[in-house]
């Protein structure tokens, strides 16, 4: 039979504030348990929540990068549900007036394609439950409770577990551009729930069953293939596929609960909150859009047209905001384009890969660094030996050159000496070279450069070098 994948996302992503969503409280992560707390995120009584401004603009940013319609007036709904980690009793999200909705993304690549985002809305976390802290007992840090989320729901568009992860990186360069989250799944920043179906081509939508508790997009991909397997042996064995939730862990999926409908969770109107009206917090959709980035699919469709860069290379300096300031910095200080491509993408990805992400050399160091390659100064590989030694302590490039010993030779008297050595002790080689064997001439040029301890010029050498040998 021809099975077809269908798959929808809701991603979790915390909001890049210092404070809550309702309240004072720090986010900062690594906080001892249970101190990062107060009244209103605990829901004590009497303790009224009022929206961080602050949250607020994020989400709306994250919107309209995410191309979505924004409600100038949203509200914020109470979500009913009984959970340890849940001090009130209840979460404090959106339902049917969400702040946004009708968004897309597109997915770049050899299938180029463009998924639907059903709507974009404003959440609190729940606390944290602990299950390795004491034996046979369960924990609770309430820390996380009230740190700023949206939740970011996709249409069933996407028809491949793969098609999943390329969405997922998109949406996080997307959401890092605009400063809206930092998107750190190590620290809980961004989090994955998937729903997946099989259908026969042209049926209708099959029952979808969720995978939760993913840390990785490689997780989310792997564990999207194993659910997909297994529903399509279970319709081929003739059984049916239950409404289930299961948690991917170890490579295995196992089924945990009967997923919950939202009639489940009893949602109404926060009474303690008025609706979410974007004017009173001076917030416009026309300023906000003003203000925006230039967005990653933009950028490396610039850097293509206006630097001549393959796809490839604009998707790399593209990749972050501030690898591609990094870049057109090297290129404004008068370095060819594609020259910079090379040593941003090469050298410097190395360097930092190495020394934890930081770029150690300068954009004007590294504009210099490519001018004494340019100008027959260094070798590309002397280059290098001097990149590097700037990157441990920003010496200027000449001068650490000088130092090493690696500034090229090409005056032409010198270069002369050197080749009539190097012919006159190979009197044979030189014949043979010729009587017609041209490779010869690469074996000279090496001869020389090991007499000249990699100083000559290889451009006067191969001249001089030619006239010699005639």
């Amino acid at each position: 039979m021809s099975w077809e994948t269908v798959i929808g996302l809701e991603v979790h992503v915390q909001l890049a504030t210092r404070s809550k969503l309702f309240c004072g409280c720090s986010t900062r992560f690594g906080d001892p348990p249970n101190t990062n707390v107060c009244p209103v995120c605990l829901g004590l009584p009497g303790a009224l929540p009022v929206p961080n401004a602050d949250a607020v603009r994020l989400a709306v940013r994250a919107a309209i990068a995410l191309a979505c319609t924004v409600h100038e007036v949203s509200v914020f709904a109470r979500k009913n549900y009984f959970y340890p980690d849940l001090p009130k009793g209840y979460q404090i999200s959106q339902f049917d007036r969400p702040l946004a909705t009708k968004g897309r993304v597109a997915l770049d690549g050899d299938a180029p394609q463009e998924i639907g985002i059903t709507r974009l809305h404003m959440e609190e976390d729940a606390g944290k439950s602990l299950h390795d802290q004491f034996p046979g007992l369960t924990a609770i840090d309430f820390n996380r409770t009230g740190v700023p989320l949206i939740e970011i729901v996709t249409e069933p568009d996407l028809r491949s577990p793969e098609d999943a992860r390329r969405l997922l990186t998109t949406l996080k360069q997307v959401l890092e551009y605009v400063e809206v989250s930092d998107c750190n799944m190590e620290e809980g920043s961004l989090r994955v729930d998937a729903n997946l179906s099989v259908r026969q081509r042209g049926s209708p939508l099959g029952t979808k069953q969720e995978v939760k508790n993913m840390n990785s997009f490689a997780a989310v991909e792997r564990a999207l293939a194993e659910l997909r397997d297994l529903q399509i042996a279970t319709l081929e064995r003739g059984e049916a596929v239950t409404l289930t939730t299961y948690s991917a862990g170890a490579g295995t999926l196992r089924p945990m609960r009967s997923k919950e409908e939202s009639h489940d969770y009893r949602y109404f109107p926060d009474p303690d909150l008025p609706p979410l009206d974007l004017a009173r917090y001076g917030i416009t959709t026309r300023v906000e859009r003003e203000t925006l980035p230039e967005l990653p699919s933009a950028k490396q469709e610039r850097f293509r047209a206006t630097y001549g860069l393959s796809a490839y290379e604009a998707g790399v300096l593209a990749a972050t905001r501030p690898l591609a300031g990094y870049y057109e910095a090297v290129v404004a200080g008068g370095a060819d384009p594609k020259t910079a491509a090379n040593w941003v993408m090469g050298p410097l990805l190395a360097d930092a890969k190495q020394s934890g992400g930081a770029y150690r050399v300068a954009a004007p160091r590294m504009v210099e660094i490519i001018a004494l390659v340019t100008d027959g100064t260094l070798s590309n590989q002397a280059a290098k030996r001097v990149f590097g030694a700037v990157a441990e302590d920003d010496a200027e490039p000449l001068a650490t050159a000088r130092a090493l010993g690696l500034v090229q030779v090409g005056d032409r008297e010198t270069v002369i000496g050197w080749v009539n050595d190097v012919v006159s002790a190979h009197p044979d080689e030189a014949e043979r070279y010729r009587t017609g064997e041209a490779r010869l001439f690469g074996f000279f040029m090496g001869e020389i450069m090991k007499r000249s301890g990699g100083k000559a010029d290889p451009n006067v050498v191969q001249q001089v070098l030619r006239d010699r040998l005639g």
